[in-house]
């Protein structure tokens, strides 16, 4: 499966558009690592916890996306984009859209 940024793929013509896909997941902070992130607040630095968190969010929406695109026969997304929301004050969304197509190539 080809997923890009991008509204056009270079060598590719879509031949089909099939429509909206998109994944999402909600995760929760652990309480500990809100306490290290407040420590971090105070003398600085990369909360490493939450790095891996998002990382995970990230990759979990993507596959997600990426089964709802193959359930409708798509084998590329295009235009794909992430988006970001606080669900409740210790809780966030991540959500992965984008475009199913079928392309060949050019």
């Amino acid at each position: 499966m080809l997923i890009t940024t991008t509204c056009v793929l270079p060598g590719y013509n879509v031949v089909k558009v099939l429509g909206l896909v998109r994944g999402n997941t909600v995760r929760t902070r652990h309480v500990g690592h809100d306490i290290m992130a407040k420590f971090k607040n105070l003398v600085g630095g990369e909360v490493l916890e939450y790095t891996k968190m998002m990382g995970e969010c990230r990759e979990q929406s993507l596959d997600r996306m990426r089964a709802e695109a193959e359930a409708l026969g798509a084998n590329a997304i295009l235009a794909v984009r992430f988006s970001t929301s606080e669900m409740m004050e210790s809780a966030a969304e991540l959500l992965a859209y984008g475009t199913a197509v079928i392309v060949e190539e050019a």
